[in-house]
Order: C-alpha cells, then sequence, then structure tokens
C-alpha cells in the first residue's frame, strides 16, 4: 500500500494536535518547514532514547543545548547529532548510530548527518561517502542539514573535495548532483562563508560546467545561486562566465542558470 503524501499546515498553530504528538514522538516525518520549524526537538529526542533504552544520553546531551550561545532550530539539532555521537563513543553504542541513520523521524535523520561531520576519525573522503547516503534522502531537511554537517570539512579540505564532488555531477539522482553545489557555494545559507571560493570561483569549475544544463531545476537553482554567490565578491568572473555558457549551451535550461546567476550584478548596473 503506497503511503499517502500528507500537505503541512501553512501556521504552527494550524498544526492539529495528533499530528505534532505524532511529530515529537518521531512517529511521522514533517510534510513542510512550518511542520519542521514546530517540532520539539529535546522532546523528540527524549522518546526517541525512551524508546531504545539510552535514558541515561538525555542529560549530558541536553547539558550540550543549554551550553549554547544560541538556540535555534540548526544549532539544536548539531547540538543533539554531536551529543548522540559523542555518547556512542563513550558507550561503545554503535548500534544508536544504525538506529538514528535509519529512523522514520526526518529530523532524528538529520541528527545522524552529524555523526559523520562531527566524526575525527573520518577523513574528507570518508566523510562525503557516507554522507551521500543521506545527500539522496527524499526529505528535503536532511538533504539541506547534510551539507551543512560537513561543510567546515569541506571548507578545510577544498581542493580534495572540489575532485570528489567533481565525480558526483554525472550521478544518476538529481539530489546528489544538487549537493555538490550547494555544499561548496561560496556563501551559501546559514552557513560560514568558504573564503577561497569567493576569492578564487573558478576553482568550482569542475562542478558547475557538467551541469550548466542540467534537466533538474533542483540542481539548476543551486547552480545559479552559487554563480551568484561569487558574483558578490568577483562580478566579472560570473559575467565572463555566463557569456560563454549562452554561446557554448543556448538551452532553457542554461538561460534559466544565467538569469539566477546574474541577478545581484543586475542590481548593480541599474
Amino acid at each position: 500500500m503506497t503511503e499517502v503524501k500528507r500537505k503541512g499546515s501553512k501556521s504552527t498553530k494550524d498544526i492539529p494536535k495528533d499530528i505534532l504528538e505524532q511529530l515529537n514522538s518521531g512517529q511521522i516525518e514533517t510534510a513542510n518547514l512550518v511542520e519542521w520549524l514546530a517540532v520539539d526537538q529535546r522532546l523528540l529526542l527524549e522518546n526517541l532514547l525512551n524508546q531504545f533504552g539510552r535514558t541515561k544520553y538525555l542529560t549530558p546531551i541536553l547539558s550540550g543545548i543549554e551550553a549554547l550561545k544560541k538556540q535555534t532550530v540548526n544549532t539544536i539539532n548539531e547540538a543533539i547529532g554531536t551529543g548522540l555521537f559523542e555518547q556512542s563513543l563513550k558507550n561503545g553504542d554503535t548500534e544508536i548510530l544504525t538506529i538514528i541513520s535509519t529512523h522514520k523521524s526526518d529530523l532524528i535523520r538529520c541528527w545522524a548527518t552529524y555523526t559523520i561531520g562531527r566524526n575525527q576519525k573520518l577523513d574528507v573522503s570518508q566523510k562525503l561517502e557516507q554522507i551521500q547516503h543521506f545527500s539522496a534522502d527524499k526529505h528535503f531537511g536532511v538533504r539541506e542539514i547534510c551539507w551543512l554537517a560537513v561543510r567546515p570539512s569541506i571548507a578545510k579540505n577544498l581542493t580534495q573535495s572540489i575532485e570528489i564532488l567533481s565525480s558526483w555531477t554525472n550521478h544518476k539522482d538529481e539530489n546528489v548532483r544538487r549537493f555538490a553545489s550547494e555544499a561548496t557555494r561560496p556563501r551559501g545559507v546559514w552557513c560560514e562563508h568558504i573564503e577561497e571560493l569567493k576569492k578564487k570561483p573558478e576553482l568550482g569549475l569542475t562542478i558547475l560546467e557538467p551541469m550548466k544544463s542540467d534537466k533538474a531545476k533542483y540542481v539548476q537553482d543551486s547552480v545559479g545561486n552559487w554563480l551568484n554567490d561569487a558574483s558578490k565578491t568577483q562580478p566579472q568572473f560570473v559575467i565572463d562566465i555566463c557569456k560563454k555558457w549562452e554561446k557554448k549551451s543556448p538551452t532553457k535550461e542554461t538561460a534559466y542558470i544565467i538569469k539566477k546567476a546574474l541577478r545581484t550584478v543586475g542590481k548593480q548596473s541599474e
């Protein structure tokens, strides 16, 4: 039997009580951003740990959340994922990592991405290899958090990361292709900038070039946003690339990417 896709509420106050309870207990996935932001991650964590007999993990992880300078959905998400990873190491508990990596709840799978991103025993190639599964997740939240989880490692190992991610640009799954672009955006969203790419955006061309006429709008948006990021520090580079692509790839997909790429440059020239 095929699961019917739920339509999420338009505001937090409109989320039915039974739906919120199911979200907070990890029984269902969030249907949209409103629900994603409404989940009580502390309660979800408590319910998870109670269900799997790991209640002793709760207090140290909650302490980590309370120690945060700024508590947002993303910082709490990271604190819980990091805390679960630390508890798994402390208690020799690899099973908990499997449980959260394959859990029904999208937010719990988000926590799992940080058990990869914060694992100092993994080099960047190992992190990217393990994160690829999450980059193809069916849920938008997991796809967004997974690149955030490994972006610091990508920034620190930029040359190697770009080389690896360049091979993802021909992947059959558009979500994996999009990850290659989104994870390396010079500025990005909700994350620290990659200064090297702001100064030398040409370093990212081996990722961008193969996707300049990608059929998936999800990928087109990311490539366009990547170049728009770059245009804020290196506008002439982006103008030149767009002119080149316009001649080399006269497709509607490329035209759409170029339009997104030049939106900041266009405002500056008005």
